[in-house]
């Protein structure tokens, strides 16, 4: 399952909408006309240099140019980009410190890439006062409330930005919402529209990637592969393309082709370099698994160190290895955001405490929305398993691996050992 979260009402185009969570889901794209700045120049970032270079008090071009550094940083996982947004985006403000809707609403971008969601929302929200109209504040306010968990809210504003600006950003919202109500066939067509709406290659890339991504979760690896390889095409060595054909070679089997593959990734996030590990030990290479593990933690531990709110994947990381941080930064998380993933992280943490039956309610509402997820449904059944009611936690287990007989090379052994004594 992706990260993300959302529901609809009506019908735009042909196709209800939704949203996704986590910080802007799609390459994120200003609602000003090109006429007032970089907006479709092929490169943002040296377009806007170019223009302040003639014109250096242009608070417009500031802000765009605060906006273009967020996405690349996304894009290249190149932190220094932050500091340079955070910079022209200040800049911005200081020569139009009031009305400044494009300045606003890149703040609230990039306190979505630091996982800052309040503050995000705050000054989506802010940049909306300005400018009701700017649909790309609308996806800053509708992913900050996606991520605090409070759909009705987030629907509804996704439901305003298709309405307004119906296009690639806007299908990615619907796709994703979509796939977390458990509905992958409109998840792939609101994504299909985003690919077809796509207005450069790196759209195309992120729209090929999450195509892939739901292709995999059907079980259609042919398709995956087709999408991955044609995302890669667009955007070369493009780290989750290539992790996401490693997954293709997982399920077909291929376990020396995966681990080639994962090897190939020149920057693995540390959640890839988790799965890289369980497969590496899974393989009867625990040394080199235990290393990926290890620089995995080592990355999540100095984010922590740093500040930074606690995140789902290091939260289930520490409960699978029952490490007594666990408990603590599930409560954090989940304190901070409430959604399907903090419900699954305090749930799965308190499992690992020794505590299930606290656990079971939490599992319960990370499937609240319907998500298709094997792993949600994998860490409920192995809670119930725990709780003695024998049929329920089986029909979970089953339920995880019909959804994907491959979610986890780690999980799938203990999902079937635990399906086997449940049935002995």
């Amino acid at each position: 399952m992706r990260r993300v979260v959302m529901l609809i009402v009506v019908s735009v185009l042909g196709v209800a909408l939704v949203v996704t969570a986590g910080a802007l889901l799609e390459p994120w794209k200003d609602s000003t006309p090109a006429s007032e700045g970089t907006v479709g120049d092929t490169d943002p970032i040296a377009a806007a240099r170019r223009r302040l270079e003639r014109v250096p008090n242009d608070w417009t071009t500031w802000g765009q140019l605060g906006m273009a550094y967020v996405q690349r940083a996304r894009t290249t996982a190149d932190l220094a980009d932050y500091a340079r947004a955070q910079e022209a985006l200040d800049r911005s403000l200081s020569i139009r410190p009031e009305e400044n809707a494009t300045a606003l609403t890149g703040l609230g971008a990039l306190a979505a890439a630091h996982h800052d969601f309040p503050a995000a929302l705050k000054q989506g929200r802010a940049a909306l006062a300005v400018d009701p109209y700017r649909a790309a504040a609308l996806g800053v306010v509708a992913d900050a409330l996606t991520e605090l968990g409070r759909y009705d809210e987030a629907f509804t504003t996704v439901q305003q930005m298709v309405d307004l600006r119906p296009d690639a950003a806007s299908y990615a919202r619907a796709s994703y919402t979509w796939e977390l109500r458990g509905d992958l066939a409109r998840a792939t067509a609101a994504m299909r529209r985003a690919l077809d709406a796509a207005p450069d290659p790196a759209d195309a890339a992120f729209a090929r990637l999450h195509l892939g991504q739901l292709a995999l979760e059907t079980g259609d690896l042919d398709t995956a592969t087709a999408h991955f390889t044609e995302g890669l095409r667009l955007l070369p060595g493009h780290p989750p393309l290539r992790a996401g054909l490693a997954r293709v070679r997982v399920a077909r089997g291929d376990t020396a082709g995966a681990i080639a593959e994962f090897r190939s990734v020149p920057a693995l996030d540390p959640a890839s370099a988790v799965e890289f590990g369980d497969l590496l030990i899974a393989a009867g290479q625990p040394a080199e698994g235990a290393k990926e593990h290890a620089r995995a933690w080592e990355v999540w531990s100095a984010a922590a160190g740093s500040g930074n709110p606690p995140e789902p994947d290091p939260v289930l990381f520490a409960a699978d290895n029952r490490n007594p941080a666990a408990l603590d930064a599930a409560r954090r998380l989940y304190a901070e955001r409430p959604g399907i993933l903090g419900a699954d992280a305090m749930g799965w943490a308190l499992r690992a405490a020794g505590r299930p039956a606290e656990a079971l309610p939490y599992a319960d509402r990370s499937l609240r929305l319907g998500t298709r997820s094997a792993l949600l449904h994998y860490h409920r059944g192995m809670i119930l398993a725990d709780l003695g009611r024998r049929d329920a936690a089986r029909v979970e287990l089953e339920t995880a691996l019909r959804l994907d007989p491959h979610f986890s090379t780690r999980h799938v052994p203990l999902a079937r050992a635990k399906l086997t004594e449940l049935t002995g």
